[in-house]
């Protein structure tokens, strides 16, 4: 991805640290931390390498210390955080961070000036750092760098006991072994090996969220070179494959960032979308699509750091990453990749993190949401033989939803879909408590049915498929639906129905997002009216300007914070917390009731790119996964989410940039 943002003069320690960067490579790695270059996550580090894209993702490269010497005087540039202690503080020579093409540093030592620049190669688990180094003077100096190293999983934290190295060196670098994992460093500097531990790193963003935050990192020597010329150029290559000393130079460092550069401005010219604002949004949108091994064809990762390839936001993500973009073909690739895994009429809610277990399967909506962007990537492309090779896997889905299939997922006689609990998108669960008890009949889940009934339909008869069965349960599901759903108190609708074990029925009136959908989707089932007070509900209850709260404030149960431990965070993810993609389907639906007259457009664009600042704020260039249903509705979870890009993007787009 290429964010735009640049800080410069004086960093302020507690606001840079909430700023990070992110590369990513294509097929599930990345290098990440934050603009003054300290680490404050477990999942920051120069090389997090995906040993099984886009997955079994493991850190091994945390970071690269610079120092220079200067006669007696040593300058520190790294920044860390131990107990009670930053040392070193290097920011404070930091003139300058620029994330624009690629995360820039720029030191200021005396008169000399050192420019560092990261990237990594697409496509594989190598991060490229270059310098420069400006040496006006002709000072004699000697430019050292120590690499910390580890070799864990991304989720967890290591320290030294659990951890022993192989190690084979070179003049230029050294090869790093543990437990078949391969991290080697090279460089067109002299390698020293000079082995130490260095111990109790903390990170502070783990500490904030209640999770470890401490680890050890090993040192196995550093990379020198004196210098006495007025410009040097350095450089150092770090990667989980094996690098020839040979194939490895400033040819090497050179072409591959000018390459990087040429791909990213591909992805501009390619969509041919106008303006700062959604440039930057695709640039962003690029970084989630990647290569799955285990089908050689792409998937979604659904947000970094920490999410892998999800079912549900895949689909949800698939039309703002790649239709509005022009991607087509990863779009068919991805399309493929969770067809293939389709069973009993469901797709993947996720693949498993270690890329060898089978996918879970625990989900209701992902299905519907699979036809959904399949019709919407026949929208773009009138694509007829593609659609006639998804056709089987469209049939399963909509024949298991009528016959039944897993987690109680079936057709009830009326038409409407009932389910299990846990298995929408408001999943959270602490130990064996539903967090947002769900099951039932959920409304979004047979707004979704409906618009998937109608998307098949369509599709089927372009086709010349009989679908005279689908327009009778289409015709009942939606003469049922108002009778089940519509809430004539609060003119909007029950988020769930539920059949209680005496039999009786209940109706939940919790006044949550999920409704938008009922309006937003294609084919929905509701006169205007009743769309027109379902979007005034959700605006007057719900709406932010960094999305939709998932609960009123005016319900008891609200929660307005993101914070604490997981058990606090997963109370209140959708208690209250916002989320930034549910404005997508806001957007579609508010100016689809006003018949995108320009008053709609022009405040729901207004609304969209009020997202800009936001670029600049937390992950740069990219957009949160949540934020605080309360005023200032700080950024929370992960800092950059595929279906919070995709779905902005998609809405400024197709809604309002008309």
């Amino acid at each position: 991805m290429s964010p735009s943002a640049t800080y410069n003069g004086e960093f302020d320690h507690a606001s840079a640290i909430s700023r990070e960067w992110l590369v990513t490579n294509g097929i599930g790695g990345y290098a990440s931390s934050t603009v003054i270059g300290e680490n404050t996550r477990k999942y920051h580090g120069l090389l997090i390498a995906s040993a099984n894209p886009p997955v079994d993702r493991r850190v091994l490269l945390s970071s690269l210390d610079e120092e220079i010497r200067v006669g007696d005087e040593i300058y520190r540039l790294a920044t860390h955080s131990y107990p009670d202690t930053l040392y070193p503080s290097g920011f404070e020579y930091l003139d300058r961070f620029s994330a624009s093409p690629l995360p820039t540093f720029e030191y200021s030592i005396r008169n000399i000036k050192l420019i560092k620049t990261i990237f990594m190669v697409y496509g594989q688990n190598t991060t490229v750092v270059k310098y420069k180094v400006f040496n006006p003077d002709n000072e004699d100096i000697v430019f050292r760098i120590l690499p910390l190293v580890t070799n864990r999983d991304f989720h967890h934290l290591g320290k030294a006991e659990d951890i022993s190295f192989s190690e084979i060196h070179y003049p230029t670098g050294v090869k790093l072994g543990t437990d078949g994992v391969l991290l080697q460093l090279r460089s067109n500097m002299q390698y020293r090996r000079k082995p130490y531990w260095n111990y109790n790193f903390e990170y502070e963003i783990e500490r904030e969220r209640g999770e470890a935050y401490q680890e050890d990192l090993y040192n196995p020597g550093y990379f020198e070179k004196q210098i006495h010329e007025p410009a040097s150029e350095l450089y150092v290559v770090a990667s989980d494959s094996i690098l020839k000393r040979e194939d490895i130079d400033q040819e090497f460092v050179n072409s591959g960032y000018q390459r990087e550069l040429l791909r990213q401005k591909s992805l501009q010219d390619h969509c041919n979308l106008k303006g700062d604002f959604t440039q930057k949004l695709v640039n962003a949108a690029d970084s989630f699509i990647v290569q799955r091994s285990s089908t050689s064809s792409r998937s979604i990762i659904a947000g970094y750091h920490w999410f892998a390839d999800w079912g549900r936001d895949a689909m949800i993500s698939l039309p703002g990453l790649t239709l509005v973009t022009g991607r087509f073909n990863d779009a068919k690739e991805i399309l493929t990749t969770f067809s293939e895994n389709c069973s009993g009429g469901l797709i993947p809610n996720r693949f498993s993190d270690d890329g060898i277990s089978l996918p879970d399967y625990n989900t209701v909506d992902s299905s519907l949401w699979f036809i959904h962007s399949l019709g919407q990537y026949y929208s773009y492309t009138k694509d007829v033989k593609f659609v006639r090779n998804m056709w089987d896997t469209v049939v399963s889905i909509v024949d298991n939803y009528i016959e039944g299939t897993l987690y109680g997922i079936r057709m009830d006689g009326d038409g409407l879909i009932e389910h299990e609990g846990q298995l929408t998108w408001m999943d959270a669960k602490i130990g064996d408590q539903e967090i947002t008890p769900r099951a039932g009949k959920a409304c979004e889940i047979n707004a979704l049915w409906y618009n998937a009934l109608c998307i098949v339909i369509q599709l089927g008869e372009m086709l010349g498929e009989d679908t005279g069965q689908y327009h009778e349960i289409a015709q009942l599901a939606k003469s049922n639906f108002a009778d089940t759903f519509w809430n004539q108190e609060d003119l909007c609708l029950y988020d769930c129905v539920s059949l209680n074990e005496d039999m009786s029925i209940s109706k939940d009136a919790t006044v949550r997002p999920n409704q938008i959908f009922a309006v937003s989707l294609p084919y929905t089932m509701l006169d205007h009216e009743k769309k027109m007070m379902i979007v005034e509900k959700v605006k007057e209850d719900l709406l932010t300007t960094y999305g939709l709260r998932s609960l009123s404030p005016k319900d008891s149960r609200y929660t307005g914070r993101y914070r604490g431990d997981r058990d606090c965070r997963d109370r209140a993810y959708h208690n209250g917390t916002v989320w930034a993609w549910l404005l997508g389907p806001f957007v579609t639906a508010f100016v689809n009731v006003n018949n995108k007259s320009p008053l709609s457009l022009e405040y729901c664009r207004r609304l969209l790119v009020h997202f800009e600042a936001h670029l600049d704020e937390a992950g740069i260039g990219t957009i949160s996964e949540i934020f605080d249903g309360d005023l200032p509705h700080r950024p929370r979870g992960c800092i950059s989410q595929a279906w919070s890009v995709a779905e902005v993007l998609r809405a400024y787009v197709e809604d309002v940039n008309v």
